[in-house]
This record gives C-alpha cells, sequence and structure tokens, in this order.
C-alpha cells in the first residue's frame, strides 16, 4: 500500500491509510493510547522523509501508493493531537465531540 521506502510502515496502513478525517477520527476514538502511541511513534520519526517524499508529486495526480502515505500523513496529525495535547483517544471537556464535514478536502 505504501512505496517501497516505507515499508516498515506497511502494517500500519491497513488502520491509518484512512480517505476522510471523517474516518480518521473516528479511528482514533476507537484506538486504545498503546495502539496510538505505538502509530505514533513508528511514523512519527519519518513523517519529514514522508513529507517531502509527497511533495516530489504533482498534488492532483498522486500515484495510489504515495496517495496512501498521505493519508498516514493525515492520521498521524489526527492521533499528535491524542497523543501530545489530551493524552486520550478522545478530545478533553468537550463532552461528544463529532466531526461531520460536508466535503472532504482534496486529497
Amino acid at each position: 500500500m505504501l512505496p517501497a521506502t516505507f515499508a516498515e510502515l506497511e502494517t500500519l496502513a491497513p488502520t491509518w491509510c484512512l480517505a476522510t478525517e471523517a474516518e480518521r477520527w473516528r479511528q482514533r476514538h476507537l484506538s486504545t493510547m498503546a495502539e496510538l502511541t505505538a502509530f505514533y511513534d513508528a511514523f512519527f520519526p519519518r513523517l519529514e522523509g514522508a513529507i517531502e517524499y509527497c511533495n516530489e508529486f504533482p498534488l492532483d495526480d498522486l500515484p495510489a501508493d504515495v496517495a496512501n502515505l498521505l493519508r498516514l500523513i493525515h492520521s498521524l496529525v489526527m492521533v499528535s493531537m491524542a497523543i501530545e495535547i489530551f493524552r486520550q483517544p478522545k478530545t478533553i471537556d468537550a463532552s461528544d465531540a463529532v466531526l461531520d464535514r460536508i466535503r472532504e478536502p482534496t486529497p
């Protein structure tokens, strides 16, 4: 699912290469802190390289494996809030926060 350069992250792809923000939000809330931390610890050190790799391609014409890498980056952004700020999967002091999008940003 990912470019060969990121093969060591392949086990994360089925869970975290999610196409929409709502899916990423839902996955964060369904995951344990141990699962979120494992994803964060595995991918965060490769984040800068992943961004640089994605920047080599036109945003409106990403190969499938690069689009998945970008989705992994988007998931890390979602997960990093739980790890770095809230220290739990759910948003603190937000009652039953939900995320509803009328339209997803592209890609």
